[in-house]
């Protein structure tokens, strides 16, 4: 990934209004993406477009249509909608292509652009590079009678909500169940509550009332407190917390407890393995707390660790014929539902869980004792290439010394944002907090002198 130019991690993302997350670069981008997947194509090429909730999305929409149409391409304008949900409507819909315009958990002020494959699957490296190709090229219309054209799809909502209910039981119901869902006014916010509605809960949903500028705002998976006040409140069964392009999920138990994604992760595997439908490994990444692996270790459950971002669990679990995985964060991958992390689906299949076994949230995680966990995010400029300093490597060095056989230190660089994550896991809180300290207090003074030095 370290020769892209544009796409990262987890497609391109940025400030709205910086190049590339600019009207001017969108058009390009919708053209070469155009030009691209249309030599790919038998047929005319149909291309699938939803949001989430970001004002500049508008912005960004008509661009990519501009530019995808004039490069020949039909577009299917879908509004709204999860990024599970472009996935699943790309490969229902028979499109060679979905985007994304959304930048996740981010605030408003920033946006970004993802891609789905035919399959419902992340773009691939080959794929994303030849885009990159084009847009190097001029930017060329096709002649007028091969033009694309654009239309809006009326019923994607009740497209995906149908799928979501298809991924549980027909015997499988929510009745009596009071559940909160926090929809960080994003992109969620219209189907979430329809499908577990449908499914009978009683739902009560906040962040569901999106203006453009309060996507993640104090709610969401992000700020999970919101939710547990409200679950608590309300004295609510369960609290499902969801970001702001609804590939992330956050539980929240009865009690107010919080279940991350390996809790989910442990939930659904433990469930799985008891049912003999667990296939290959549990996939998690770097970030994956160290109690999970021994907890998963006592089903004779092996933990394969990926590189951070969905794209590279999936990757592994397709390497080693896995059906579940995910992130801390709450993306969570159930390959035997979807083709790609969806909070609703993964949400319901851990309620299913729990319905199946009779047993609350709570209860359902026990066997899982997590390790103290600190995360220290070094935002600065020359954050990133002080991790090759010999001042960084050494302290790391020290670090590790010191953890040896009592824990582990992840220290790297984010795909997606100008900042560098210390994170530590030990036995000893205390340790663990100190040695996190002392570890980006380093990265902090080296990206610092190497600024002065490289001005």
């Amino acid at each position: 990934m370290s020769t892209r130019k544009y796409f990262g991690t987890d497609g391109i993302r940025g400030q709205v209004g910086q190049w590339p997350i600019s009207a001017d670069f969108m058009l390009r981008l919708g053209r070469a993406a155009g030009a691209v997947l249309a030599r790919e194509s038998q047929r005319k090429p149909l291309v699938l477009i939803g949001k989430d909730t970001r004002v500049s999305g508008y912005m960004f929409e008509s661009a990519l249509e501009a530019g995808l149409v004039a490069a020949g391409v039909d577009v299917g304008l879908l509004g709204p909608m999860p990024t599970p949900a472009v996935a699943y409507l790309t490969r229902s819909m028979r499109a060679v292509a979905g985007i994304v315009i959304s930048a996740s958990h981010n605030p408003h002020t920033d946006n970004g652009i993802k891609f789905f494959s035919a399959q419902g699957e992340k773009l691939s490296d080959e794929i994303e590079q030849a885009i990159e190709q084009e847009l190097d090229a001029d930017f060329a219309t096709v002649p007028s009678e091969q033009l694309g054209k654009a239309t809006r799809v009326a019923d994607a909502v009740a497209r995906y909500a149908e799928y979501c209910k298809s991924t549980v039981p027909e015997d499988f119901t929510l009745r009596g169940m009071k559940v909160v869902l926090d929809c960080a006014h994003g992109a969620t916010y219209q189907v979430a509550p329809k499908v577990f509605a449908e499914l009978g809960a009683d739902v009560s949903a906040i962040g569901d009332k999106p203006d453009g500028f309060n996507i993640n705002h104090n709610v969401g998976s992000t700020h999970p407190q919101t939710l547990q006040q409200a679950v608590l409140a309300q004295s609510a069964d369960i609290g499902v917390a969801f970001d702001g392009d609804g590939d992330r999920v956050i539980l929240v138990d009865r009690a107010g407890s919080i279940a991350d994604g390996d809790d989910i992760l442990y939930v659904l595997a433990r469930s799985l393995f008891a049912r003999g439908c667990l296939r290959g490994p549990v996939v998690g990444t770097l970030m994956s707390n160290y109690g999970l692996e021994q907890a998963l270790a006592e089903l004779e459950v092996p933990l394969i660790r990926a590189n951070v971002g969905d794209r590279y669990v999936l990757q592994q679990l397709k390497a080693h014929g896995g059906i579940l995985g995910g992130e801390t964060s709450g993306h969570i991958l159930c390959l035997d539902r979807a083709t790609t992390g969806d909070g609703i689906i993964a949400a319901l299949a851990v309620l299913e869980t729990l319905a199946a076994s009779g047993q609350d949230l709570a209860l359902a995680r026990r066997g899982l004792q997590k390790l103290p966990q600190v995360m220290v995010n070094v935002r600065a400029q020359g954050a990133r290439e002080a991790l090759a300093s010999h001042t960084v490597r050494h302290a790391l060095t020290e670090v590790e010394r010191t953890l040896q056989g009592r824990g582990r230190v992840v220290l790297r660089a984010s795909g997606t944002e100008p900042v560098v994550r210390v994170t530590i896991e030990g036995a000893d809180a205390g340790e663990v907090q100190q040695l996190a300290g002392w570890l980006a207090d380093a990265v902090k003074s080296a990206a610092h002198t190497h600024m002065t030095e490289n001005p």
